[in-house]
């Protein structure tokens, strides 16, 4: 039985977990997605602000769960995040969020969630957890240098054409299907552990254990790259754009799954206490998300897609693969990462394959890399601040 003040410290964290996910909705996961396929004219702001929030909702059920743990587990060591500082850490974090969002900046979602969390968990008393920081930061110094020149090289091979551009895009095709096949989805594996298509359908194939798994995986590339080659014959221009909205929607899924655990990651140690299981509290994360994405994404798609780079379709695909790519990556691992991070630094490796830069601005690049080190550093000194007060106050 749940004693009523548990219940109730629940329902507050809850409520803060709930704003901080509009928060995500409105801002990185709701606007980033498809900020490409928008700059390119594939998509109106409005349905992409639709589009991004059902995929975002089943991104979060279905591949939730890693960041959600790490996020509620593994940033602190040696505490266990009380009600109290699970509360204050996603009201810092949501608020911070939430500003980006209405003065429309892109507020490093991650970044803020992270360190709230972090300086939170330190005032609580916890020991830095080394192993994990040193996990995410690779991620976080990584991501812009490998999403950026994989950009780069796709955009530049397409402007070129070293290989005709039919088959070059036939090839992409290959590979997301290759990165599809090979996703974990929590309803393909056993009990709480996730599994991928190939190997849950390729796990009953007689012969080698690998054999099954790389069998799916090369079934489901035809299947990507079939119906592109001929499209790509018939009517290479509207072929390429659905390519771009089928790529804005992965990413859009892969969000959901990301960054659902920014916001409900902090109360997974309460919600046990209630007994109320993680997929719930993914589902209600999700739900949050949707709302945000709905209400408040269109303003910065709207701003994502014009400021950084202009961009067509060829550029636009290059830049979501490698989003789509890392996305998934950091999902698999449990990485609290930011997708205005993931795909701002792949539109502007994909913008600097066009002669110049390719409509990239250094100035917005240079206030935006700030931002997001500001986001981090804010929100630890603020989180771990806030609750020393918050201590200090309550004896």
């Amino acid at each position: 039985m749940v004693d009523i003040v548990t219940l109730g410290t629940f329902l507050v964290a809850a409520g803060a977990s709930l704003f901080m996910a509009w928060s995500i909705g409105a801002g990185s996961s709701g606007s980033t997605p498809f900020a490409p396929a928008v700059g390119a004219n594939a998509i109106s702001v409005m349905r992409a602000g639709f589009l991004v929030g059902l995929l975002g909702i089943s991104g979060a059920i279905l591949q939730g769960q890693n960041v959600s743990e790490a996020m509620g587990r593994d940033l602190i060591a040696g505490v266990s995040l009380s009600p109290a500082a699970a509360t204050l850490a996603l009201t810092i974090a949501a608020v911070l969020v939430a500003t980006g969002v209405f003065t429309g900046y892109p507020i490093a979602t991650a970044f803020t969630a992270t360190g709230s969390v972090i300086g939170v968990g330190l005032a609580l008393g916890g020991d830095p957890a080394w192993a994990k920081y040193t996990e995410i930061g690779a991620m976080w110094i990584l991501t812009p240098f490998v999403g950026g020149f994989a950009a780069y090289l796709i955009a530049r091979s397409l402007r070129d054409e070293p290989i005709s551009e039919r088959t070059l895009v036939a090839l992409l095709g290959v590979l997301v299907g290759v990165i599809v096949a090979n996703i974990e989805f929590a309803v393909l594996g056993e009990g709480t552990a996730a599994a991928s298509i190939a190997a849950a359908a390729g796990g009953p194939i007689p012969g080698p254990a690998a054999v099954g798994p790389v069998l799916v995986t090369v079934a489901v590339a035809v299947l990507w790259a079939v119906p592109i080659t001929i499209g790509m014959h018939a009517d290479p221009i509207r072929t390429e754009r659905r390519f771009l909205l089928v790529m804005g929607g992965l990413v859009a899924f892969s969000a959901g799954g990301s960054q659902v655990g920014l916001a409900v990651g902090p109360l997974v140690p309460l919600s046990e206490d209630v007994g109320l299981p993680l997929v719930a509290l993914l589902a209600g994360g999700g739900v949050g998300l949707l709302i945000g994405s709905w209400t408040g994404a269109p303003r910065m798609i709207k701003a994502i897609s014009q400021d950084y780079s202009s961009l067509g379709p060829r550029r636009s695909i290059a830049a979501l693969i490698p989003s789509f790519a890392l996305a998934q990556a950091a999902v698999l691992f449990g990485i609290p990462v930011s997708f205005n991070e993931i795909v701002v630094s792949s539109i502007i490796g994909s913008g600097f394959a066009a002669a110049g830069s390719g409509g990239v601005s250094a100035r917005k690049i240079g206030f935006t890399i700030l931002a997001w080190i500001l986001s981090f550093l804010g929100a630890l000194v603020v989180g771990f601040g806030g609750f020393s007060a918050f201590q200090f106050v309550v004896g």
